[in-house]
This record gives C-alpha cells, structure tokens and sequence, in this order.
C-alpha cells in the first residue's frame, strides 16, 4: 500500500495573511484528497485554523522566543519546533511566506519536494520549485499561482471558512445580553488595523454608526483586546462594543451581521471567508492591493494616495445605503 501523503504549508503572520491562505489551503485539498496537510504558523494564529476544515495538524509555536535574543529561550523552542517538523515526514513543503526563517524551516524538514514563493532571489536554494513574489497580483492569486507551477490543478477557487458551533453560540448570547435581535439589520464596525495609518478617523465611524442607527440598524464595535479602552467614546454613545472577545467570536457576531465595515484589516478578510458583505476603506485598491478577495469593488478608496482621512463620510453611508436596500438574499452581490 502506498504511502500517505504528508503535506505541511507555512504563513507565520498576519491573520488576515493567513485567512488569505484558505484558497490555497482548500486547493491543496482537492488534490490530495487522501493527505495528512498540516499547517505551521505562529501561536496566536493556532485558534484561527480551527475554522480551516482541511487542515488536519496545527503546529504552532513561540515566534516571540525565537526573536528574544535569549538563547535559553530560543534554544528549547527552535529546537522543538525542528524535532516536530522532522518527525512529520513531509513529502511535500509549501511556504506561503518566503521569509528568510521559513525558508530555513523548509529546508530543514528534509521534504523532497518544497515549493516556495520568494521576495529575495537568494533564497531560491531552500526551494526546488519557486516563484517570485508578484506585487501585481493579490496574495491569494499568488499562492494559486505557485500551487499550478508545482503541478497541481486549480480548477474551482473555494474561500470557505468554517465557523466553529461553539463560537457562533457565544456570539449568539452576545447578542442576546446586548438586546441585539439576529434578525434586524446589523452593521458590525471594525474601526482600527495594525497600522495607524490604515485607520479612518474615528469619529468619522461613529458619524456612520449615528447615521445608521438613527434608520433603525443595529450596531457592534469590534476590535481586540487592546481597543477597548480606545472605544470609550463608542460605548459612551451606548454602542455595543465587542473588543476584546476571541477572534472567532468576532467571527460569530460578524457572521450574524448584514454588512460588515472597517480598514485593511484580517477581520474584514475572515468575513469575506464567512461569505459576508463587507466595504472595506483604504488608501488605495490598485494591482496587488490585499482588497476582499474575488471582490474588489467592495471598497471605498481615498481620493488620493496615503490619505484616507479624506474619504468622505457622506460616500461611505452611500455605499453602506446601497448594500442595504439591495433585495433580501442578494446583499452579498
């Protein structure tokens, strides 16, 4: 009898860079129906692949450690880390990173097959199939591409993520303690990104929230655990702020939801993979941009470049009364 296939793919960081993998992820699947995949990232990601159904191993591990500069902490965790993924016995690697350190993870496994997407031409040796990363393209378009030069068939595209029962009833009693019904029109806002720069002004989200409130919508402030304070002035105004509860609780109340609003953020992106509506605000949606996959007209871009401040408040309730008065059934269109 042949031999199980062992397959591992490697994304440290972001979570929106790792909910961007789920394509890939679901493509790998297709093509090795039979395979044991695991998927090596960073312990904070860990709860998030617990909604990737096609991953059967999460190998998590201390990346803080290994980036202490304290060898009794890096020493335990590499070499841990190592052991794992030697013992793992993978036919096939895929990183979906290209760092230097994943390129290194790579080629340590001993798989005989490692296929990478690179931002250095040096690193090419880790790999023996490779692509350059291509900024002109999205980073899931991305990923697929390696996956078709390594050989494999990408026929049908899925970004399905699956919400776990347990995160969806929490989300469900959420609603309930805040008087939310499931059943109105609800708008979930994520206001802030890791990046300050990526932000719409804040008031400028609670503009929004007043206006749509004042229409009878409900509304959620989401964010994590160290936006709650920064969210006062939402919660002064008697909107319901979630900050700080899981990421896949997140996933609940945005799945509940009718639209979901916010920047470039891994939120916005794990809706998307929910199969919710979103209108994401940046600076710019050009060739490469980390837009809602497959759909890059739900955003609201800057009217120029670095500036998204400037994007007008009366455009985005436009957009947002748009996505509303679409027909029932069709607000995802």
């Amino acid at each position: 009898m042949a031999k199980k296939k062992s397959i591992l793919l490697i994304r440290f960081k972001s979570i929106g860079d790792v909910v961007l993998t789920l394509p890939t992820v679901q493509a790998v699947r297709e093509n090795f129906p039979d395979a044991h995949i695991a998927f090596c990232t960073i312990r904070d990601n860990a709860p998030l692949l617990q909604g990737f159904r096609e991953v059967d191993e999460v190998i998590a591990f201390d990346r803080e450690a290994l980036r202490s500069g304290n060898p009794f902490r890096i020493v335990p965790v590499f070499l841990g880390l190592l052991a794992r993924l030697r013992r793992g016995r993978f036919s096939l690697v895929v990183d979906l990173q290209g760092y230097g350190e994943t390129a290194w993870l790579a080629r340590l496994t001993g798989a005989a097959e490692r296929w990478g997407t690179i931002y250095s031409s040096g690193r090419r040796w880790a790999y023996t199939r490779h692509l350059p990363r291509n900024t002109q393209v999205h980073a899931t378009d991305d990923h697929l591409a390696l996956l078709r030069h390594g050989g494999l068939r990408v026929s049908r595209i899925r970004n399905g993520f699956s919400l776990p029962p347990e995160a969806l009833a929490t989300a469900r009693k959420f609603f309930t303690d805040h008087r939310l019904d499931p059943v109105c029109p609800t708008m979930f806002i994520q206001p802030f990104t890791s990046m300050a720069h990526k932000n719409w002004p804040l008031e400028n989200y609670l503009a929004v929230a007043r206006h749509w409130q004042a229409r009878g919508v409900q509304i959620i402030f989401g964010g994590g655990p160290g936006d709650r304070a920064r969210l006062a002035s939402a919660e002064k105004e008697g909107f319901a702020i979630s900050a700080g509860v899981p990421l896949l609780v997140t996933g609940g109340l945005m799945q509940l939801s009718t639209l979901v609003l916010g920047g470039d953020t891994g939120a916005l992106h794990l809706a998307v993979a929910l199969g919710k509506r979103v209108l994401m605000l940046m600076h710019e949606a050009t060739a490469g941009s980390p837009t809602p996959f497959q759909h890059p007209e739900w955003v609201v871009t800057a009217p120029r470049p670095v500036a998204i401040a400037e994007i007008p408040i009366a455009a985005v309730n436009t957009e947002v009364a748009k996505i509303f008065s679409a027909p029932a059934g069709n607000v995802a269109g």
